[in-house]
């Protein structure tokens, strides 16, 4: 099976260095465009504004905590409604009956500890009337120790089911959450991830999505988890009844206020003391984010083979260790310029007490007290105390679980406003107009164009009066370009390096949105067009080819996928790409796998020939290579190759081409010239 030319409109050659990019920042702290008021989006963005008056229009850095504020409390409400149903619906779907199962069984486990407390309460009893009585028939108290023995049983029986139904559903679920968040990733286009807020609105988002793998920044509650709020609820309404079952009648509540007392103080001791506190925010600051950012940067440094050769050559590990540990020493903590808070002799006297053990000690003072009663069982004191101390750690454990799950509100929130955020570079659908191609290619004209960069494919390219600035700054990479290409008909786009050659590809390429003026392609207004649609029309050769994790025949065939497991399609590739001896050289062929920095440990091939073997990509419908590093020789071949895939096989021109070059030798090939300086075209022949 061959692969059809028709999927090849376009070729487009960059051989030049590195693109163009702007010196200017990109503040993380301001919002680059509207929000429209009442939009998930808008709420997510509310909450990340810090309340200093001194930080008006600054946000908090990717996944920092939210303040316990009124108006942080009315957005998670706001987040709430419009976010829960649309999450627990993606949830239902997956599996309704097990997660109604999970909810029971979540119900029915925080009840356990209540009967537990009941059941060893009899245990107990019986015990003490039997020594008290001097009675010692076994019979109730063996009834009761195998109730007990039942109890247990039924327990871990539960527990078992429940973690095995849970381990379903959240596997499924975090799947189903991943697919949805890559699937979300992998359509937005370059200018919309461009956007630093969109880029930390992503970041929060995989934070939410991360944290059904049980990994979190800050304690992340995942919606599970969030469920299991409502055991720690049934477990607290239960011990509570049964306090309130105990106490009926005014009985023993001198034994429920000591119990309650003695459970409460070593809380109270837990909360004096300085350093009680525990700080579950990663990046409470925005300097903590930036060395945070910094640390995984000089990381990557030091772990990156590409990187080494000029780690080596300019000496740069003494700077990757030092940044990497100042960087290290400020997001641990350490040697931090705060000076701690120093103890008071209150709190100082107390920390040197066991205080916690000495009431622990004194709750002990009741079971004397209740066995020299008669009208008191230890049985009841027992189950007393155990309720009470439940109720208590259960209450702590239920507020802590609320804390956590008012800051994960907010990443919820984050991926359902990802979900909603539309590429900038795809027409609204009243404007939106189908591509209509023609034999001979593409028909371009520019006018008067400021442009960041795009490719031309078989179409009439009409570029007037059109700009194009990079994100941050002010200056125009491209301005007053203009030039009209007929179908079928070559262009060469010379200039030195920067003259915003490779900008143009990329307006041209639909990649990038140039600021002003008008490109027509066929025509029509390239805005008009689906990305999508308009890139099955197009194809380029980029400057800085990408080598895929993967072997040679899946390097060939990403640029093609429906072809991708074809070998005759394949070879039909390579051969036509004239790289038969190099991919066949290889130690295993096309099998062959390459490293992550896209060359062969054992055999690693020369920059010509991975240049050469770029168009047998680009047959597939991928681009990759640069040229400008080839000598004429491989640089000739690689020409023919395009003349020869631009032609039908009666030689009639069937596509238009565009070449970014500069060297004059390339710029003969061509049926237009265009010559770049600074941006803008200075002649155009």
């Amino acid at each position: 099976m061959s692969l059809p030319l028709k999927h090849l409109h376009s070729l487009l050659l960059e051989m030049l260095g590195p693109r163009k990019r702007s010196t200017g920042c990109r503040p993380h702290d301001t919002a680059s465009h509207d929000v429209p008021s009442g939009s998930m989006y808008s709420a997510w963005l509310a909450s990340r504004a810090i309340p200093s008056p001194d930080s008006a229009g600054k946000f908090l850095a990717p996944g920092g905590q939210r303040p316990m504020s009124h108006k942080n409390i009315k957005l998670a409400l706001d987040i709430s409604k419009r976010c829960s149903l649309q999450v627990f619906g993606l949830l239902w779907k997956l599996h309704p009956i097990r997660l109604l199962v999970m909810i029971s069984l979540d119900l029915c486990r925080g009840i356990f500890p209540a009967f537990r407390g009941y059941s060893q309460a009899l245990i107990i009893n019986e015990l003490q009337t039997m020594v008290s009585s001097g009675n010692f028939t076994c019979v109730r108290l063996c009834r009761l120790i195998a109730t007990e023995l039942c109890r247990l049983v039924l327990e871990g029986l539960v527990d078992s089911l429940a973690t095995t139904n849970e381990n379903i559903v959240q596997s499924s679920a975090r799947f189903a959450m991943e697919y949805r968040q890559m699937e979300q990733r992998v359509r937005m286009d370059v200018p919309t991830l461009a956007d630093p807020v969109v880029q930390d609105l992503f970041q929060e988002s995989d934070l939410f999505v991360r944290s059904f793998s049980g990994v979190s920044s800050f304690g992340l509650l995942s919606p599970f988890d969030f469920l299991r709020a409502l055991t720690l609820l049934s477990e607290l309404l239960s011990h509570i009844w049964v306090l309130w079952s105990l106490t009926v009648g005014g009985t023993h509540v001198w034994l429920l206020i000591f119990s309650v007392a003695s459970s409460i103080l070593p809380l109270i001791f837990a909360w004096w003391s300085p350093h009680a506190s525990y700080d579950y925010d990663d990046h409470r600051t925005a300097r903590e984010a930036r060395s945070a950012a910094k640390q995984e940067k000089m990381r990557s440094l030091a772990h990156s083979d590409p990187f080494r050769p000029e780690i080596i050559l300019f000496g740069l590990a003494p700077w990757i260790l030092q940044s990497w540990a100042k960087s290290r020493r400020v997001t641990l903590g350490l040697g931090s310029s705060q000076p701690s808070a120093e103890p008071t002799f209150a709190q100082a006297l107390f920390s040197n007490i066991n205080l916690t053990g000495l009431v622990t000690a004194l709750q002990n003072i009741p079971v004397v007290l209740a066995l020299q009663s008669s009208s008191a069982s230890l049985g009841s004191f027992t189950l007393y105390r155990s309720s009470v101390q439940s109720s208590v750690f259960t209450a702590r454990a239920l507020i802590e679980t609320s804390r956590m799950a008012f800051q994960g509100i907010f990443l919820m929130g984050a991926f359902c406003a990802a979900m909603e955020v539309q590429p900038q570079l795809q027409p609204k659908p009243e404007v939106a107009v189908r591509y209509r191609g023609s034999d001979k290619g593409l028909k371009i004209e520019a006018r008067q164009a400021h442009l960041l960069s795009a490719i031309l494919g078989l179409l009439i390219y009409a570029i007037r009066n059109v700009s194009f600035s990079y994100p941050g700054s002010k200056e125009l990479a491209l301005r007053n370009v203009s030039f009209k290409l007929e179908a079928g008909e070559s262009l060469a786009i010379v200039g030195y390096n920067g003259s915003g050659k490779s900008t143009l590809a990329n307006v041209l390429l639909r990649i990038v949105e140039f600021k002003s003026g008008e490109l027509l392609i066929n025509d029509k207004d390239i805005r008009r067009y689906k990305p999508a649609e308009y890139h099955e029309h197009v194809t380029a050769v980029f400057q800085g080819f990408t080598k895929f994790q993967g072997s040679v025949k899946e390097n060939i065939g990403v640029g093609y996928i429906p072809e991708m497991r074809s070998p005759s399609a394949i070879d039909k590739a390579i051969n036509l790409a004239g790289a038969d001896h190099i991919v066949y050289s290889l130690p295993n062929g096309p099998k062959t796998i390459l490293d992550a920095s896209g060359c062969n440990p054992v055999s690693r091939p020369s920059d010509d020939e991975s240049v050469r073997g770029c168009p047998e990509r680009r047959y597939h419908g991928l681009s990759g290579g640069e040229t400008s590093s080839l000598d004429a020789h491989a640089q000739s071949r690689i020409f023919e190759t395009v003349e020869q895939m631009s032609r039908s096989p009666s030689g009639e021109r069937t596509k238009t081409v565009v070449f970014i070059t500069h060297r004059l030798s390339t710029a003969r090939r061509a049926d237009k010239i265009a010559m770049m300086e600074n941006g803008c075209p200075k002649g155009y022949k």
